[in-house]
């Protein structure tokens, strides 16, 4: 297995983790779980422990907050096969780490490991059933998801009681933190506030300090050691801590329920996927959740950044981790499949063109037969469009034509439809004539019709002999004067319209 599971923020990832651990402790074989940063190492370790307190599963962890001799004994237990799971940070990458019986890898946060550490975590064994967990996943590992060379699933289902969390992307204005601030603390809520400096943080939680004076402030980085980070978390947990200030650290996987605000400074230099992972540190209770996205005053933001921030503005409702890494796809690209390049366009070829050749390669490679790409033309009079006063925002107009263009059969556009309706409300006219459109596309592809034309007041279908698969014995029993067969070096058949509705008739006719 080599399986990407794509989640949103607290959609219960780590839960699906611990049951392939468990499972495959029971067949007798080492879980290896790796995680990007040393506090979800550690929270990670506590949850484990108390979901197998009751059986007879010896779990460790092992990150640069160890001692040596620590260290040094846990590898040695490893390499004889006296612990079943162990979770750490990069420190499990080292040359010095050797398994027993290694049967599964479970990634953590996929996204925040590049492609170097994905070679070594695949030297470790090369027969082991591999688990990426994220909600965001890097392009290149979606990428390669989508056109098949892994296996993906995904978490829709948001735990019960969630809301979306409310994003305001603004310039910096320490009354707007203030008041945000204030608002959390009078909910009896707490704050984080990311500032991703270390030399300066100090002074940043002073700051906070002075502007809320009844604020209790706390400020944490990676360069503390583990024993001060554990304990101002903790702090933070018990409710010792209102605001606290720190950096990037607290992008993966910490899961405080009482923290419902949030406030990101110089959000412009951060990755797209890490703001959407950050925000995701708030909203993980049944109370309404705030993020504020902040920029310096008067900055001037570069065009990929007002990109990232526009989508981080976009993609509030549940499940849009995985639509952000699509648009994360599309503002930075695939990049190399081999080699260790993340990002980087396929300018040659165009992206579309690269996806559909690698995907015949890679069903080539499997022994999956090719099938002939039919491209239908459809040229009807009939008015098929998205009115721009059913969706007003062109970005959610695109994404609606290219989602109905992707349609390849009944189930697909049913889907659509249940979609643009729970999204957009009622369909005009025209939407529903599109869809019907793409159902008759759809059609077309299986009985081997290239070309549907409208002339006047008949239809003709042009089809392919070698792949037509229409009982024309039905045809000619059911419409009999009513169509005209031509057999042509390109054969036709015309259809004389009742002029009813023509895409009713057009649907009908191909149903026979």
């Amino acid at each position: 297995m080599d399986r990407l599971l794509c989640g949103d923020v607290g959609y219960g990832k780590t839960e699906i983790a611990i049951r392939a651990a468990f499972k495959s402790c029971m067949d007798q074989k080492q879980v290896c779980y790796l995680v990007p940063t040393t506090i979800l190492a550690n929270q990670q370790y506590e949850a484990f422990k108390e979901r197998m307190k009751n059986y007879p599963i010896k779990i460790e962890l092992l990150n640069r907050f160890r001692t040596k001799k620590e260290q040094e004994e846990i590898i040695k237990k490893l390499k004889l096969g006296e612990i079943d799971i162990i979770i750490g940070t990069h420190r499990l990458l080292s040359k010095d780490i050797e398994f027993k019986n290694l049967g599964l890898l479970i990634i953590d946060e996929e996204h925040r490991f590049g492609v170097k550490d994905k070679e070594k975590i695949k030297k470790l064994k090369t027969n082991i059933d591999v688990l990426s967990m994220t909600a965001t996943p890097i392009p290149r590992t979606l990428h390669m998801s989508i056109v098949g060379i892994r296996d993906m699933s995904c978490l829709y289902e948001p735990p019960q009681n969630r809301r979306p969390v409310q994003t305001y992307v603004l310039e910096y204005d320490s009354e707007v933190v203030k008041e945000a601030i204030i608002k959390e603390l009078e909910r009896k809520g707490q704050v984080f506030y990311l500032y991703n400096k270390t030399e300066t943080i100090q002074r940043k939680a002073n700051e906070i300090s002075q502007l809320i004076t009844e604020a209790k402030v706390g400020y944490a980085h990676g360069k503390m050691s583990g024993r001060e980070l554990e304990d101002i978390m903790i702090d933070f947990i018990n409710k010792d801590i209102d605001v606290l200030v720190c950096t990037t650290i607290l992008e993966s996987g910490i899961d405080i329920p009482n923290a419902n605000t949030i406030i990101i400074e110089d959000a412009d230099r951060l990755g797209l996927a890490q703001l959407y992972q950050i925000r995701g540190r708030v909203g993980r209770s049944d109370k309404q959740a705030y993020a504020y996205i902040t920029y310096k005053r008067d900055k001037l933001i570069n065009e990929v950044a007002e990109k990232r921030l526009k989508a981080i503005k976009e993609f509030t409702e549940f499940g849009s981790g995985f639509k952000i890494a699509m648009r994360d796809l599309e503002i930075r690209g695939a990049g190399s499949l081999i080699g260790e390049m993340q990002h980087g366009h396929m300018d040659q070829v165009g992206y579309d063109t690269y996806c559909k050749l690698l995907d015949e390669v890679v069903k080539e490679m499997k022994g999956i037969e090719i099938e002939e790409d039919i491209d239908v033309i459809i040229d009807i009079n009939v008015s098929s469009y998205i009115p721009d006063s059913y969706i007003e925002n062109e970005n959610q107009k695109i994404e609606v034509y290219q989602n109905i263009a992707l349609c390849e059969n009944e189930q697909d556009i049913k889907n659509i439809q249940e979609n643009i309706v729970d999204r957009f409300g009622k369909m005009p006219k025209e939407v529903n004539n599109l869809l019907g459109i793409a159902r008759i596309k759809g059609m077309c592809k299986n009985l081997g019709i290239t070309k549907i034309t409208q002339k006047r007041n008949s239809i003709v279908f042009n089809f392919n002999p070698d792949i037509f698969t229409m009982d024309i014995d039905n045809i000619v029993k059911k419409y009999g004067n009513k169509i005209r067969f031509s057999p042509a070096r390109e054969p036709y058949i015309t259809y004389k319209l009742d002029n009813n509705n023509v895409l009713k008739e057009i649907i009908d006719f191909l149903n026979i």
